[in-house]
């Protein structure tokens, strides 16, 4: 493994992101993570999952120097797909996987959060979808599993402005269950997996099947919907232009095309 490492001690797995400086998710680090939850589902010796990153965050995006090497909408919309699928499967997953955020959980990093069962958050660390910053916008199904926590109209306000919100806030809206001082985020998931793990795993998979009957069908055509735009954007002038400002760092000029 390049850019994960996984252990499991006392029932619980602690997946660990290690792609420094940012954590990005690049599609790499996405197989990885399939390959890793591959392992895990069938060992009846793992009950819970932690996942947190290594250094300053826990992920602050997707990778957008990746996204430079991609030339088509259909590329694009394969790699949301890809993505989408693989937070559908973590949102499935019949143990439960704990995110412990701190530092940032942006873009692709929130999305991933989103799709875990339950989310510790550090009272400082940012979570946000910031892409519509790039011209760009979600493509892991963002854009339907962040109004299912927040609701639509605070959706709306984190993704046109691109501005995140704190751990604080998260609590307060819904989006995470706890927050914490930084130090103690992990120490807090780790409790609370022990809670869990001794619970019978008949049962906690019995639960997160039916906690996913919530999903409607709308949200699975929001989500294709989702891919196919995310394709469409990526391709337009206006998102050549956000990724380019974000690799010379500068402000973006959009001129709607």
């Amino acid at each position: 493994m390049e850019f994960l490492k996984w252990t499991s001690e006392n029932s619980i797995a602690t997946i660990t992101i290690q792609r420094p400086p940012a954590n990005a998710l690049s599609s790499g680090l996405l197989r990885e993570l399939s390959a890793v939850l591959d392992e895990i589902e069938p060992n009846r010796d793992i009950g819970v999952i932690v996942i947190h990153g290594e250094g300053r965050f826990f992920s602050a995006g997707a990778d957008i120097k990746e996204f430079t090497t991609i030339d088509s909408a259909q590329g694009f919309s394969d790699l949301g797909k890809f993505g989408q699928d693989l937070f559908d499967r973590m949102e499935k997953f019949p143990k439960p996987i704990i995110a412990a955020i701190h530092g940032a959980a942006l873009g692709g990093g929130l999305e991933l959060a989103m799709a875990c069962h339950i989310r510790l958050v550090s009272e400082t660390a940012k979570l946000g979808l910031p892409e519509l910053q790039l011209g760009l916008i979600p493509g892991f199904a963002g854009t339907q599993r962040l109004p299912k926590y927040v609701g639509t109209a605070m959706a709306a306000e984190m993704m046109f402005t691109s501005e995140p919100i704190t751990g604080k806030e998260a609590v307060q809206y819904g989006l995470a269950n706890h927050a914490y001082p930084e130090a103690e985020v992990l120490e807090q998931a780790y409790k609370l997996a022990g809670k869990i793990a001794n619970k019978s795993p008949v049962s906690i998979s019995a639960v997160i099947k039916l906690l996913n009957y919530a999903k409607t069908e709308e949200f699975y055509d929001g989500m294709k919907k989702e891919a196919e735009l995310f394709g469409k954007v990526f391709v337009s002038k206006d998102a050549k232009e956000g990724i380019q400002a974000f690799i010379e760092k500068r402000e973006p000029h959009f001129k709607g095309e």
